[in-house]
């Protein structure tokens, strides 16, 4: 027998303090690193938990009464530190003022904002931005004002203070998620007969914070990393169902990635779905169906037994599970589940199995089998937040869809974001210019590179909206104009150098076919 082996690194994510600050020496030495060869990083993360100690002086209470006790305790020494001291009450007051206006209706989602954000915030003071700003999810680009006044908060309430305080309470909090963790991960890995090896160069961070609502587990991606925000409850446990969700998306996202033609061929089914009442973005781009029904495929067949259980029993429990699936949306479940019965008996690792069970599925099959699904009105709630998040944003899969060579798709994925104002207008705007000139559309092109101009305030899209205008230009033996849209790109405020070689190429290399004026 093989053995598939799952390993997990345990580590505290801790600052440098600002070199003008005293630092407690006990704390420091037990926030050091303890590390174990592994895929998975079990970690906390200091601005992560200024971020939620924040929330938590402004009224964020949701499932205080079934937190971690360490919870309530870092709350009050907070309350302490705003009464003590008038600067950081003023700084509450502002902050909280900000938590307010930007509160949703549905208190999941207001707790998901402030991770989105804060999982792509680096070390505080400065609380500066990992990624652009341009690549933030659209939730954290709706409160990416709330950071001004985190960096006060962060001062004058003194909460480095707190959070060396608590290092030791974290670590142990960490430690205790090790085991169930990286079980969890053996036996899903042993399940699918994958070999460590597969995930070399990939992230998958989990964040430990007691401050957020046990009952929540958040989720994020960045490219091929992925990173989970878990709060323990008052027994210490986790929701360890969705840490599974999200490690399955982790391992099969990139399933379909090489196999663009079977993936197209089943397009179709996308308007079959267009009823159900799972997240728009299932219903847009095949790779995620696929990838969401085979998921739900796995955990229905590794449905877990419960006490006094016998095995016909639990069969039909996951194939309730299944059809549960299907009528949520996921249309492809019960061909996964029927598929995996096979797999289960054959020494076959999913990574090679996955190619012949995707050529497997036959359309026409599928549809029939779709026309006798009644949808639910509902999605589900408990995993949908942890999928919805992990997967890329509606304008990533429209630029998937460019490169891959398909501008019908990439144009109506940019539509349907403008129409519901769902991401960057911006971006979206560019996308659809881009389509149009894949699409051989060049004055509607132009047009759409013109009305990009109007409302971009990201660096790069406007430099490479002059840019295109200018080619565009260009080939109308525009000379005089292009040349104005090639400077104003090197005017930009963009200082990467592909947008420096392309203006100047623009500026320096007379168009054939027209005469220099």
């Amino acid at each position: 027998m093989v053995f598939w082996a799952a390993s997990i690194s345990i580590a505290v994510a801790q600052s440098a303090p600002p070199a003008n600050q005293k630092t407690a020496a006990p704390a420091q030495e037990e926030a050091r690193p303890q590390e174990v060869t592994g895929k998975i990083q079990l970690t906390s993360n200091e601005a992560l938990f200024s971020a939620l100690a924040a929330i938590n002086a402004c009224g964020y209470d949701q499932e205080l009464a079934n937190s971690d006790p360490l919870r309530p305790r870092i709350r009050t020494e907070i309350f302490a530190a705003v009464a003590a001291s008038a600067e950081a009450a003023a700084a509450r007051d502002q902050i909280c003022r900000y938590y307010s206006d930007k509160q949703q209706a549905d208190s999941t989602l207001d707790l998901a904002q402030y991770i989105s954000l804060a999982v792509f915030l680096k070390e505080p003071p400065e609380f500066a931005l990992s990624v652009r700003e341009s690549d933030l999810p659209p939730d954290a680009s709706n409160i990416l004002g709330f950071v001004n006044g985190l960096k006060v908060f962060y001062e004058t309430a003194k909460l480095h203070d707190i959070w060396l305080k608590h290092q030791r309470d974290y670590q142990t909090q960490i430690a205790s998620l090790h085991e169930p963790i990286s079980q969890m991960m053996l036996r899903t890995d042993y399940y699918l007969k994958l070999p460590q090896s597969s995930y070399l160069g990939r992230k998958f961070v989990v964040y430990v914070d007691p401050l957020g609502a046990p009952g929540q587990v958040n989720a994020r991606n960045y490219g091929t990393d992925y990173f989970l925000v878990v709060s323990p409850n008052n027994s210490g446990a986790i929701r360890m169902d969705q840490v599974r969700h999200t490690y399955l998306h982790y391992i099969l996202d990139t399933f379909t990635l090489k196999r663009a033609n079977a993936v197209k061929r089943l397009d179709p089914l996308l308007q079959l779905v267009k009823t159900a009442p799972m997240d728009d973005s299932y219903k847009t781009d095949t790779s995620l169906l696929i990838t969401e029904s085979l998921i739900k495929a796995v955990e229905a067949r590794t449905y877990p037994a419960r006490p006094g259980t016998d095995a016909k029993q639990l069969e039909a429990l996951r194939s309730t599970a299944a059809d549960d699936a299907m009528k949520h949306g996921y249309v492809l479940t019960r061909y996964f589940y029927d598929a995996l019965l096979e797999f289960e008996q054959s020494p076959t690792g999913l990574r090679d199995a996955f190619g012949d069970m995707l050529y497997g599925i036959n359309l026409d099959t599928e549809k029939k089998r779709i026309a006798g699904i009644t949808f639910t009105s509902k999605a589900a709630p408990e995993l949908l937040s942890a999928s919805n998040d992990t997967r890329p944003q509606m304008l990533d899969l429209a630029e998937s869809k460019l490169r891959s060579g398909d501008p019908i798709a990439a144009h109506r994925i940019a539509q349907e974001v403008l129409d519901h104002h769902t991401e960057d207008p911006a971006r979206a705007m560019f996308i659809l210019a881009r389509a149009a000139i894949l699409s051989r559309d060049i004055d509607g092109a132009q047009s759409l590179f013109e009305r990009t101009l109007e409302i971009a305030k990201e660096p790069r899209t406007v430099a490479w909206s002059h840019i295109y205008i200018g080619r565009i230009l260009d080939l109308k033996c525009s000379r005089d104009s292009a040349l104005s849209h090639y400077r104003a790109a090197l005017n930009s405020g963009d200082p990467a150098q592909d947008v420096k070689s392309a203006a100047d190429k623009g500026i320096s290399e007379l168009p054939p076919g027209c005469e220099k004026n």
